[in-house]
């Protein structure tokens, strides 16, 4: 009798193993690496907007992307009289953009810039209202669950009332969206430049206030999301340069790295974002990527500290090129993206040369 107990509680082990072992083999199969494409702060004349974007397009589509993500300026800062394509803000421009994001043919994501929304009252951008022309963003692109291109990929909505609309009326933030690939999580804000709209020429305090807060809760939520999921990784994708520390005042606000506190004479629309940001990032552990433009130069680096100035090693800044007139006016690249989930690092990136536009 003895005997058989023990024959049977082998065996019993032997399965255990052999199920874990299955387990361990899914979760690695799920987990198997791919690639993503990055830009931003493209077309910024009719030469890109004709024939560099074009080209980006069509060199991303020539490879097995998982899905792209453009955060944010779909045009220059201001609007161009003597342009052929669209510069300001008018309803044309959107359509040129939906038109670029539906001719990739992964799934194609999309976070809003400054210049196609917080920007939009300068005289030389048609004197739109900034907030009508983010609710006409809204509708446009973030009308359903799931992303923009030719494939699609279904995405988490913040679909919380905790935005307001041209009226001041509560509405959602719908564009702040959510997903996971292959045990990745990635989420965008909308945070962009001037100042995360506390600056420029119609700053509003009020349309800050409500998105911030609604950012804050949406990033709250998605790093918990992505701790109950097991997920090795986070990429955050928005589009400011909210900056980092005191190093370049050319590209960036000035801050304070260990306190956090902006030590320039702008407005600072950043600072608690930039203090829920850290203390999530060294709660999660796991690697944080955090995506942006705005600046027009690429760079990956590790700019984040806390608060006793110690570097969050595991946090990584990837600023994507966007239009560079210094390089010509078709420098017009993107970044692609490799995802080992298994790997330490879990993402490794390179800069995409586009043939024929440099």
């Amino acid at each position: 009798m003895a005997t058989g107990i023990t024959r049977l509680l082998l065996l019993a082990a032997v399965c255990v193993t052999v199920a874990h072992a299955a387990d361990r083999s899914l979760l690695t199969n799920l987990r198997t690496p791919y690639q993503i494409g990055l830009w931003g702060d493209l077309p910024y004349s009719d030469l890109q907007a004709t024939v560099g974007v074009p080209n980006l397009i069509k060199d991303m589509n020539s490879y097995a992307l998982r899905f792209s993500a453009f955060n944010g300026d779909w045009k220059a800062g201001s609007g161009n009289s003597s342009s052929t394509t669209p510069s300001k803000c008018s309803n044309e421009l959107y359509a040129q953009c939906l038109g670029y994001l539906n001719s990739l043919k992964a799934p194609a994501m999309y976070t809003p810039g400054d210049n196609e929304w917080t920007d939009c009252d300068r005289e030389k951008n048609g004197n739109y209202s900034s907030r009508e022309r983010l609710d006409y963003i809204r509708k446009t692109f973030f009308g359903a669950d799931k992303s923009l291109g030719q494939r699609k990929l279904s995405q988490v909505v913040q679909s919380e009332a905790l935005c307001i609309d041209e009226n001041g009326a509560p509405t959602a933030c719908s564009e702040n969206r959510r997903w996971e690939v292959n045990g990745v999580t990635y989420f965008t804000m909308n945070v962009p430049g001037s100042c995360n709209n506390l600056c420029d020429t119609s700053p509003d305090e009020l349309e800050f206030k409500a998105r911030n807060a609604a950012n804050i809760k949406w990033m709250k939520d998605s790093f918990a999301a992505a701790a109950k999921a097991g997920s090795a990784a986070i990429m955050i994708i928005s589009q400011a340069d909210p900056g980092w520390d005191d190093s370049d005042k050319t590209r960036a606000p000035l801050r304070d790295a260990k306190n956090l506190t902006q030590i320039d004479s702008d407005p600072d629309g950043f600072f608690e974002y930039l203090t829920a940001l850290r203390e999530q990032v060294i709660a999660f552990k796991k690697p944080v990527a955090y995506v942006h433009g705005d600046s027009h130069y690429f760079r990956v680096d590790k700019p984040f500290l806390d608060s006793k100035g110690a570097r969050l090693v595991n946090f990584t800044r990837v600023q994507t090129p966007g239009s560079n007139a210094n390089n010509g006016n078709n420098d017009v690249n993107w970044v692609k993206v490799i995802v080992n989930p298994t790997s330490r690092e879990v993402f490794n990136y390179a800069l995409m040369i586009v043939p024929g536009n440099n």
